[in-house]
């Protein structure tokens, strides 16, 4: 069926994690594809105006971002064989959308919470991969 499926970690966020949890498990049992799971960085840009006296090391953020990136995606029940782990730096869609063409995703499954007003006026990472994306989305509420 599937034979590159896309997942998107935002690593502060368990709750939508756990929502893609039981669709991806299921995915894995249709056949054999392989699995990326993605976390993105804001750029260092946006950590400027938080940290104005020490911006925190960049090869710091990504280290501690990929291992909780794979602690994360022990709670998947997927051989690790089939599992690919991604950091990035930047805008998340830029980057999940840039990743799903390079790795030629059939699918890209995401975690979304009800829509709000905030999110009708200013977007939000979920409904860009939806309409933005090339390939297939499955957004799970």
């Amino acid at each position: 069926m599937y034979k590159t499926i896309l997942i998107p970690i935002d690593i502060s966020e368990q709750d939508l994690t756990n929502l893609v949890i039981p669709h991806t498990e299921r995915m894995a049992k249709l056949g054999d594809p392989m699995f990326h799971f993605i976390a993105v960085i804001p750029s260092y840009t946006t950590y400027s105006i938080a940290y104005a006296t020490r911006l925190p090391d960049p090869e710091e953020m990504k280290n501690a971002t990929l291992e909780k990136l794979e602690e994360i995606t022990k709670a998947f029940r997927i051989p690790n064989t089939r599992i690919q782990h991604h950091i990035d730096v930047g805008s998340a869609r830029d980057k999940i959308l840039n990743l799903s063409e390079a790795i030629e995703a059939d699918l890209i499954i995401v975690g979304s919470r009800r829509p709000s007003i905030s999110t009708h006026l200013l977007g939000s990472t979920s409904s860009a991969i939806v309409r933005y994306a090339k390939t297939s989305v499955l957004v799970v509420r």
